[in-house]
């Protein structure tokens, strides 16, 4: 059994950790986009004062290693976003965990419609929320896809 994990709601000081999280794994296979800028440089802004919601995950020694956020499009439609482990975690089983704890989360806030969107190269991403629950939507695909030039796949939550 690994390290207990501990999940963070949002505060103004780890902003930066969710900047520096989602910065790392999106650079490492694309570009950021203009609006992974708008929402890494202002979570409090973008996501959070929306109605959005975001996690981190804490590793007893290594500290912030991961983190997942709720993002608000229409009532009661959200899109799971910036879910990212550090690389130096990745490998540790605290992604899944991650995404169980927002799962968790989720289900309380009685979402009715929960998607995500990501592109093909993210393979063991994929089936980790094949795992989970998501299936993939082409109405998600028709809907959101053009939020990200880099999105291929689009999935949708079926608890």
């Amino acid at each position: 059994m690994g390290p207990t994990l501990r999940f963070l709601p949002f505060r103004p000081e780890l902003a930066p950790h969710f900047r520096e999280i989602t910065a790392q794994w999106v650079t490492a296979m694309f570009q950021l986009e203009e609006s992974d800028r708008r929402m890494i440089d202002s979570p409090q802004e973008e996501i959070v004062a929306r109605g959005g919601k975001i996690w981190f995950v804490e590793h007893p020694d290594l500290g912030i290693i991961g983190t997942c956020a709720l993002l608000p499009h229409e009532d009661g439609v959200y899109e799971l976003t910036k879910m990212g482990v550090l690389e130096s975690a990745r490998g540790s089983g605290a992604g899944e965990q991650l995404l169980l704890y927002v799962l968790e989360q989720a289900r309380a806030m009685n979402i009715d419609t929960l998607f995500l969107l990501t592109n093909a190269t993210c393979e063991s991403a994929i089936h980790l929320y094949l795992k989970h629950g998501f299936a993939h939507d082409q109405d998600i695909a028709n809907r959101y896809a053009a939020c990200y030039e880099r999105c291929d796949v689009a999935m949708r939550w079926h608890p």
